[in-house]
């Protein structure tokens, strides 16, 4: 299969003289001849401007968690946009999602609206410095916690030397513009190395507000925390008096009702959901202990012009009712078992050596013998094999991130038709990387 791009390079061309790279978000820049415009989408699937059909697996990085254009949740939007859209007023819709936001996550005691999970991470983290009246804050190396200045902080590991114990990597902003000042605010730890953040705490406690932990990371391959890591991060916490943020912006309401805190039996003083909980509407909410919730107002702002806009809410109560109260969510993770089944069989028949993270409702492939642990071990890992594939596999209409970072997302729409096509594209493709991959390829099957 060859793909034309003819209408989306035109549009790529066009888009060029008004967008910045020809789009809304440095993320959907994929090249310039290899950029693709959606024209629409329908289930597990989408079509490109060339009408170039693709079962999607990126699902806008996780929203879509029932299928794009569900006819359940469009018509409850429909509902919503006869009250009106926004009034700088409330509306009583806003307490029955909170109320049950608040039944399917025990943590959100009390909860705040936003728009996106970018501005609920910011609001969580105010709140935070607010109640203790500390300032710094912990995140975990390779964690996605939205774009803003606090958050866009990693570990510069190109030129670090492993073997060197005497020296750590250098942190540095992964964006231009990022205030060199909020430099010493920042302090960040390895995933699952509890002692490294016991020595961290027990040194900076003083002056740390809150950790941030993503115990499924939502940007890295899907590594996932030990259960007995998040439950000591839990108790190191309280022993020294920091706040634990969970940031459950891609894996809340989608790996279980209640979230990865559900599956690992650890609650948040504070957390944050977004993406599945509206199946694409744009809502976002901040929820925890009522005690640090109740600062909201008392000395600590929190707003937004469009914050729980009638439409969003509409369709996040109906998004959250058929998530609690149907199988949605164990349809959704069956069908990853068997993609992933699926993909094992095909992989271990060419000697492809690999592996999965993550939860099978937001899975990532990865081409060693066992997952990474930390973005320490992500990053020194040879993720080539993966790139060279996520091309071959658009060619066969199975749309995959191109980053290895990126989790495949599952919906409740896909079905069996999206399994056998996307299995046989997938043989495919491998067979093609293999074929093609020189030296990378056979590192993935030497591996």
């Amino acid at each position: 299969m060859t793909r034309s791009l003819a209408r989306s390079n035109a549009q790529f061309r066009r888009a060029s003289t008004r967008l910045p790279l020809g789009v809304a978000s440095n993320f959907r820049y994929w090249g310039d001849d290899r950029t693709i415009y959606i024209k629409r989408g329908r289930g597990g699937r989408i079509w490109d401007l060339d009408d170039n059909p693709y079962i999607d697996y990126r699902l806008g990085y996780g929203p879509a968690i029932l299928g794009y254009a569900d006819p359940r949740v469009d018509e409850a939007a429909r509902q919503g946009m006869d009250i009106g859209g926004v009034f700088a007023l409330s509306t009583e819709r806003e307490f029955t999602v909170a109320e049950r936001i608040a039944k399917m996550m025990p943590a959100a005691e009390l909860v705040r609206f936003s728009n996106s999970g970018t501005e609920a991470v910011m609001a969580a983290l105010r709140l935070a410095r607010a109640y203790t009246g500390k300032e710094s804050y912990v995140l975990v190396e390779g964690s996605y916690h939205g774009l803003f200045d606090a958050a866009m902080w990693l570990v510069a590991l190109d030129d670090w030397d492993p073997s060197r114990t005497d020296r750590e990597p250098a942190v540095m902003p992964y964006s231009q513009g990022v205030p060199e000042a909020v430099r010493p605010l920042v302090h960040l730890t390895p995933m699952n190395d509890a002692n490294r953040l016991e020595d961290l705490l027990r040194r900076k406690s003083h002056e740390i507000a809150a950790m941030l932990i993503e115990p499924i990371m939502g940007n890295c391959c899907g590594i996932t925390a030990d259960i007995a890591y998040v439950r000591a991060v839990r108790e190191l916490c309280d022993r020294y008096g920091v706040l634990l943020i969970i940031d459950e912006v891609k894996s809340g309401f989608r790996v279980a009702r209640g979230g990865t805190q559900e599956l690992m039996g650890v609650t948040a003083d504070i957390t944050t959901v977004a993406k599945a909980m509206a199946n694409g509407y744009p809502i976002a909410a901040i929820g925890g202990r009522e005690d640090i919730m109740r600062r909201y107002g008392r000395g600590v702002a929190h707003g937004g012009t469009y914050t729980a806009h009638s439409v969003a809410l509409a369709a996040a109560e109906k998004t959250l009712e058929i998530l609690d109260e149907t199988a949605a969510l164990e349809t959704i993770a069956a069908y990853g078992r068997r993609l992933q089944a699926g993909i094992k069989r095909i992989l271990d028949a060419r000697g492809v050596v690999h592996c999965f993270a993550g939860h099978p409702s937001m899975g990532g492939l990865f081409f060693a013998a066992t997952p990474p642990r930390d973005y320490r071990d992500w990053k020194r890992s040879d993720y080539s094999f993966y790139d060279a594939l996520a091309r071959e596999l658009h060619e066969e209409g199975v749309l995959c991130e191109p980053d290895s970072r990126e989790p495949w997302f599952i919906c409740e729409a896909h079905d069996d038709s999206c399994l056998a096509e996307t299995l046989a594209g997938f043989e495919r493709a491998v067979d093609r990387t293999l074929e093609t991959g020189g030296d990378d390829a056979k590192r993935a099957v030497a591996h």
